[in-house]
């Protein structure tokens, strides 16, 4: 019997689908169907129609699946036509903090979009006296009948007392309407940044739960009783109820789909993950084996919200170029797929007569300089996938190859040098990604010693090896990287992130949030053993942060894969740009590595030497990369003191006090990223944790990472 992961991808034009066997990690199937923008329904029935289609061609059975996952563009989209419901907002505090409460809890207008606002309606209650419910209700009646669709509960401290809040949402049910809790959508303290983002939450609820119930009716209709997981806006899963509840989780779910597949199909410790579709390219950066986040925003406004990183540009595989006096000036915005026009790479050439250059303005208000080549019969572009093609960028297979022989013949008749052609044309277009991987290199401190591009979306060929060149940058193309969004989110790891406002944690307080988030993934299906819980203390915002992943099934093939170390030795010595590469530590299925790297500085008159790090997990994929570091080598039962003389040993003391290095946990096949923590005492506390479950003496290792 198959037992099979669903990932389904929905994308600008198509929806992609794909099966996933869960013993090889395989892609056993795959469809795309176009994505149903314009249906009743909405993208939902694009997800359902690939998923039966799916099943069909892939002759499985409902009972083969496991699990379901899949990506939408609804909530990012509604905020961008600003297709969201008027949302009433019922304030509440009492004391001292009542007409603060109410001040901030009267939201103005958002603006959603350039030109298009998200309306919003207040009352407020004084709940120094006893709520009834009577007077909840009347409040809610008033704002409906003034247009409100959906409702928002935020009282003043309600992190700490959420009983009022709860009692709102539960009125505004008991009557049909659907409501969002403040203290449900964040547990950090700011009341006006709270109730905003309860109110871009509540906006989307009518719609999104809509969507939510007729997928779940539709899967189950066909007889697939697997969870239905939904992308999240940080690159993991949450289950359909908790879309229900917060569908402001899901912006960013497409993009989010491919960092998955970064993170849990390519393997990327540190990179850059660039996904090239036709019209746009999305690029996002991972560090430690983790997606960077940030802070969100609509309209300017800071949300209590966190999501990917993800940075779109607007060029990609099927990007048109504009011309004047016959020579590529630019490339894009506009795409081929939004000229209505072919590829050349892609089209028949014209049995009739030659093709003939001509300029157009692809949509009404754009430059009338954008290069179309046309015959009777056939009306095509130049694109970097055809310069890509014609330089030998594009290999053979992938889904960005192109005849060669037609495209030149494309070139011939724009420019009587086809290749110079084709290099001006991507010497146009990639600047513009290659700008944005500086941008996140620069932002993020990224090491470009560590550094690696991957390329995933049918377009990655046209754009990342070249970019890759003119940064110096090793890169490679995803395999399957056609629907590796899809794969991406059928591999994607449950996810939940809970923070608190707590001025310098304790390791009580530490250990109390670890276990509820770790509880949170638990609930929506993960494997309690698969579990891993990062914490994140913010010393300048008073944060504490803990994220838990987890996935819904245990893997099996850990001891049947066969390693080719001769390859993986190769990597290696890549990955340090060193042949001196020396293992040094072994624990369960994770191996260390060492190289002595030698820096020259002063124009090559000063030499210092550091040690870098691999850590190799039993596929032979690097799992962890530290550029300078050092390496403890204990066990479980001499831990605590080992560890803390190592921290002391690596302790830096400036301006700003103590400051203990970034360290990382190997244990037993596992990593514990310790890299959020401030003190020994919170390391000490957390791995003591993490290591509960060890044999006393099974060997653990500490390894440090230096700025």
């Amino acid at each position: 019997m198959s037992r099979l992961r669903v990932g389904i991808d929905v994308g600008g034009t198509f929806t992609h689908a794909v099966a996933v066997d869960c013993e090889r990690l395989e892609v056993v199937g795959a469809v795309k169907v176009p994505t149903t923008h314009s249906a009743e329904s909405g993208v939902a029935q694009g997800i359902i129609e690939s998923l039966h289609r799916l099943l069909k061609e892939g002759g499985f059975h409902p009972s083969d699946i496991v699990l379901i996952a899949h990506s939408t563009t609804q909530a990012t989209n509604a905020l961008l036509e600003g297709d969201v419901a008027p949302v009433g907002i019922l304030g509440m505090g009492h004391g001292a903090a009542r007409l603060i409460a109410q001040r901030q809890t009267r939201i103005e207008p958002i603006e959603v979009a350039p030109g298009r606002h998200l309306k919003t309606l207040h009352r407020f209650l004084d709940t120094g006296y006893e709520l009834i419910d009577e007077e909840i209700e009347q409040c809610l009646r008033a704002m409906a009948a003034e247009g409100a669709q959906a409702f928002v509960a935020s009282e003043a401290f309600s992190v700490e007392d959420p009983a009022a809040e709860r009692r709102v949402v539960e009125v505004a049910k008991r009557f049909g309407y659907p409501a969002t809790a403040g203290h449900q959508i964040s547990q950090l303290y700011g009341l006006r940044v709270r109730t905003r983002t309860a109110v871009i939450n509540a906006s989307m609820l009518p719609k999104m739960m809509e969507t939510a119930d007729l997928t779940e009716r539709c899967v189950r209709e066909a007889g697939i009783e697997a969870p239905l997981m939904i992308m999240r806006s940080d690159g993991g899963v949450m289950d359909i109820e908790g879309m229900r509840r917060r569908p402001i989780l899901t912006m960013l779910s497409g993009p989010a789909a491919g960092v998955a597949a970064a993170l849990m199909y390519a393997k990327i410790s540190d990179g850059i993950f660039v996904e090239v579709g036709g019209t746009s390219t999305d690029l996002s950066a991972i560090r430690n084996g983790k997606p960077i986040v940030r802070t969100a925003q609509v309209g300017g406004h800071r949300l209590f919200l966190r999501t990917l990183d993800v940075r779109t540009v607007g060029v990609a595989g099927g990007s048109m170029p504009r011309i004047k006096d016959g020579r590529i000036i630019d490339v894009g915005p506009r795409s081929a797929h939004i000229a209505g026009v072919g590829y050349a790479a892609f089209s028949e050439p014209p049995k009739e007569t030659p093709l003939r250059p001509e300029t157009v303005s692809p949509l009404k208000g754009d430059p009338n300089d954008y290069l179309v080549l046309t015959s009777p019969s056939v009306r095509v572009t130049l694109t970097p996938t055809c310069a890509s093609n014609l330089l030998g960028l594009v290999e053979k297979g992938d889904p960005a190859e192109g005849n060669i022989e037609w495209i030149e013949a494309a070139f011939q008749r724009f420019s009587d040098d086809p290749k110079a052609a084709a290099q001006l044309l991507l010497e146009s277009a990639a600047p513009k990604v290659s700008d944005i991987i500086e941008d996140l290199m620069e932002d993020y401190d990224l090491d470009p010693n560590l550094l690696s591009l991957v390329g995933g979306g049918g377009g990655a060929s046209a754009i990342v090896p070249f970019a890759a060149q003119s940064l110096g940058l090793p890169y490679r193309i995803s395999e399957n990287n056609a629907v590796v969004s899809a794969i991406g989110a059928a591999l994607a790891m449950v996810r939940e992130t809970i923070e608190r406002t707590v001025i310098q944690p304790g390791p009580e307080e530490i250990l109390k949030i670890r276990r509820e988030a770790e509880e949170a993934v638990v609930k929506m299906g993960a494997g309690a053993g698969t579990v891993e819980v990062f914490i994140e203390i913010d010393p300048q915002r008073n944060i504490l942060r803990a994220t838990a992943t987890g996935t819904t099934e245990m893997k099996t093939r850990e001891l049947a894969v066969q390693i080719d170390w001769d390859r993986v030795q190769e990597t290696l010595r890549a990955s340090f740009r060193s042949d001196q590469v020396n293992e040094v530590g072994q624990t369960g299925l994770l191996r260390v590595f060492r190289c002595e790297v030698e820096e020259r500085r002063l124009f090559g008159m000063l030499k210092r030497s550091h040690s870098a790090f691999r850590v190799v997990d039993h596929e032979g994929v690097i799992r962890l990369q530290v550029h300078r570091g050092d390496l403890l080598e204990t066990r479980r039962d001499t831990f605590r003191p080992d560890i803390n003389r190592f921290l002391e040993s690596h302790t830096e003391y400036g301006d700003a006090g103590r400051a203990i290095p970034k360290v990382f946990l190997l244990y037993p096949s596992r990593i514990a990223d310790l890299t959020g923590l401030q003190t020994a005492e919170q390391v000490l506390s957390l791995a003591e944790t993490e290591l509960q479950n060890v044999e006393s003496k099974e060997s653990v290792y500490c390894l440090a990472k230096f700025h």
